[in-house]
């Protein structure tokens, strides 16, 4: 199904569009999260294992929105002018830049797992194996997650929102399914322990591609007639990289700040080490809501702006911050008063726990500043713009790094915790209110 993004009522609209694209998110954050359910069963070692390759998988996925996002704002814009054919050499070359992008740092993840995993100092021996194994399976085999993201995003630019939703529910299904049976062993299958758990997220994603595939043929105008082995006039990939480029920089510098901030928690030992790994999968409930938000205003503005749709811009955003104003509280509401029991869904470990429950309560606060820095930079890219939300996050995840060697000194492995909270919270104010000022330029 495939909406009209430039008619109707606002709300409506939004709402249809965003309801499968955060379900859709929800389902990329529900591989690893399923994943960490039945490692949690495997022990404390096990969660610090796969929390530390996963580092790698979260760089990954900074790398891929140059194509993702790119791709899907330039789409949407030439959508929202009614130019098929531009959108569809703008959808061509982002496919080539996602392969690309994935061969390179699916080469490197394999040659180099050793040593990025060594870079942790992890303590245990068998904790430093299954990172590693659980590294080169999953970020070796990355280019299926890149090309579902990248179709993801594509299908959102164009309206479709509800086809990504189904293809991606099917392989979280398939994963609930395979990821036990791997994981301990079930008739004819051997236990791998954290390899099945690495296997049958790839596996899942594999599966998601070739539904794309059989659900896109031939139905979609969009996807017909692409020239995937032409190469374009450069000024087409320079276009994607200007809105792309940014957010990934910001995606990956990011995931480089939590590299540098899981080094500080290791010294705390592998049960802090589990306790972050779990409650960031937390977390990321909510924050995988507000990126199902970001994708959905950043298609919905694209292509009215395209179409100088000024008018329905601005109230799009608006719209769409009062349903960010709803959720966040949620959110910060339900890790301020019920931690523990949250926490206990994953791992139920009584030295890990009181960690955990720290973790959650301190990064309840900054919930709903979260969720509008993340909803707000995707409105900053639907105009164009991806400067502007990348420089604000870049320059305050980083001071997260000076803020924990304050912190740590006064108030140990909780000065860790603050310091994500507070640069959150700071992220969220001067995003919004620097949107709010430039969309009075951009939109006059």
């Amino acid at each position: 199904m495939t909406l009209d993004l430039l008619k109707g009522k606002i709300l409506t609209t939004l709402t249809k569009l965003t309801i499968p694209i955060v379900l859709t998110a929800m389902m990329q954050m529900a591989y690893s999260l399923v994943d960490m359910i039945w490692i949690g069963k495997l022990g404390a070692n096990s969660v610090a294992a796969v929390g530390v390759a996963g580092m790698f998988t979260w760089l990954s996925s900074g790398l891929v929105m140059m194509p993702r996002v790119g791709g899907q704002v330039k789409v949407g814009h030439a959508l929202g002018r009614h130019d098929l054919k531009q959108a569809r050499i703008y959808c061509s070359s982002a496919f080539q830049m996602a392969i690309a992008f994935a061969g390179i740092f699916g080469i490197v993840m394999i040659t180099m797992s050793s040593f990025f995993i060594g870079l942790f100092h992890l303590n245990n021996v068998s904790t430093v194996k299954d990172a590693i194994i659980y590294l080169q399976v999953t970020c070796g085999l990355v280019i299926f997650s890149f090309l579902n993201q990248v179709i993801t995003g594509l299908l959102n630019a164009s309206g479709d929102s509800h086809t990504p939703f189904v293809a991606n529910s099917i392989g979280l299904v398939l994963n609930l399914v395979f990821d036990p049976i791997l994981i301990f062993g079930v008739g004819i299958f051997p236990r791998l322990n954290v390899l099945g758990a690495a296997l049958a997220t790839v596996g899942a994603q594999l599966f998601v591609f070739l539904l794309f595939i059989i659900m896109l043929k031939g139905k979609k105008a969009l996807f017909q007639h692409l020239t995937l082995l032409q190469i374009h006039a450069r000024k087409i990939y320079i276009d994607i990289l200007k809105i792309g480029f940014p957010l990934a920089l910001q995606s990956m510098l990011f995931s480089i700040c939590s590299m540098i901030v899981a080094r500080f928690v290791a010294g705390y030992g592998d049960g802090a080490v589990a306790a972050q790994k779990i409650g960031s999968q937390v977390e990321a409930i909510s924050w995988n809501m507000a990126d199902g938000f970001e994708a959905s205003i950043n298609s919905f503005i694209a292509q009215n702006y395209g179409a100088k749709q000024y008018q329905r811009v601005n109230k799009g955003y608006r719209v769409m911050m009062t349903i960010v104003l709803i959720w966040g509280l949620i959110c910060t509401g339900l890790l301020i008063m019920i931690p523990g029991p949250i926490f206990k869904i994953f791992l139920d470990d009584p030295q890990v726990l009181p960690l955990g429950i720290s973790y959650l309560t301190i990064l309840g606060y900054s919930q709903l500043f979260m969720t509008a820095e993340i909803t707000t930079s995707g409105a900053f890219s639907g105009l164009g713009n991806s400067v502007a939300p990348s420089f604000i996050s870049i320059v305050l995840t980083t001071a997260r790094i000076p803020m924990i060697l304050i912190l740590t000194q006064y108030i140990g492995l909780n000065g860790i915790w603050w310091a994500i909270s507070l640069s959150s919270i700071f992220k969220g104010i001067i995003s919004v209110s620097w949107f709010t000022l430039y969309k009075r330029k951009a939109l006059a």
